[in-house]
């Protein structure tokens, strides 16, 4: 059987390591809080897409590139990816039927619990303040998903005329 290009893991590998890019870029101190979640928001698209190539495993590897990217506590970010691909796996079915608004509301959920294992962890080894605009990311990103799943889908040649 003949892999066509679209489904193929250079295009997988591609998009993370660009999404990875766009999270590692500077930004002033008030743009971070708005900056998209785009290393969850582009796994997630994965997952839901190619359940059975993308999945815990991947997420955990490319939290671990970006806990070394960030320089994160290690295993950070590789431990809410991998929560956050492994809720994705077992409601992949659900979440591809969904209507688009629908869809945002589960990103919504799913980046928020990404961000709250991260956060659980930054403060159980910094002592950090708690404040609310942890959460400006989390609704970025939701508001953001239908833009990366239009261009996903066109990435991966499966989009819609």
């Amino acid at each position: 059987m003949i892999q066509s290009t679209s489904d193929s893991a250079a295009t997988v590998v591609f998009t993370l390591i660009i999404a990875a890019i766009l999270a590692a870029i500077p930004l002033p101190e008030w743009g971070n809080a708005l900056r998209p979640a785009w290393v969850p928001l582009v796994l997630i698209y994965w997952v839901i897409a190619m359940p059975h190539r993308v999945g815990v495993i991947t997420g955990w590897c490319v939290g671990i590139m970006l806990d070394a990217l960030n320089g994160a506590v290690l295993g950070q970010n590789a431990l809410a990816l991998a929560v956050v691909a492994y809720i994705t796996y077992v409601l992949h079915l659900r979440i591809r039927l969904f209507p688009l608004w629908q869809q945002c509301i589960s990103i919504l959920v799913l980046v928020g619990i990404y961000q709250l294992v991260n956060i659980m962890i930054m403060r159980a080894v910094y002592i950090s303040p708690w404040t609310l605009w942890y959460w400006t990311s989390v609704l970025v990103s939701a508001l953001v998903w239908p833009l990366v799943s239009l261009s996903m889908s066109y990435i991966r040649g499966t989009h819609s005329n």
